[in-house]
């Protein structure tokens, strides 16, 4: 697979699934082995839990928008380092809707295999999230 196509799937990884709420997508990017490696509030393991855990995200945040701000290719990984936006208005890892408008950052690793994502760790600024939601 062409770099650029490497690319192109990734943000519509962020466009399809986290912006919109295409969860169907996630089965097309990913392999059925899929794991995902990451701190609460999203555990996932899986398609199914990658689901569960953009089913949570877009109802604490029902506008979250995220936007891809650089990606890197190396071999068979991509890195992405990405910021997103959005209005707490539904319960987010037991805090009761606030209102707020939040903003955070985090960097993505997707390990790609036969053109599909097989494997991804996840960091975020969680501290920063949090913060801006009890303060």
């Amino acid at each position: 697979m062409q770099e650029c196509e490497n690319k192109t799937k990734f943000r519509r990884l962020y466009e399809e699934i986290l912006n919109k709420g295409n969860l169907d997508v996630l089965e097309e990017l990913c392999a059925p082995n899929f794991v995902k490696h990451a701190m609460p509030p999203t555990p996932d393991y899986g398609i199914e839990g990658s689901k569960q855990s953009v089913i949570m995200l877009r109802t604490a945040f029902p506008d979250i928008k995220y936007t891809v701000e650089d990606i890197i290719e190396d071999g068979d990984k991509l890195a992405a380092g990405w910021s997103a936006k959005g209005t707490h208005k539904g319960v987010f890892m037991g805090i009761p809707p606030t209102g707020k408008q939040v903003a955070f950052s985090g960097i993505e690793i997707i390990r790609i295999e036969n053109g599909k994502a097989v494997e991804e760790w996840e960091e975020l600024d969680r501290a920063g999230l949090m913060q801006q939601l009890t303060s």
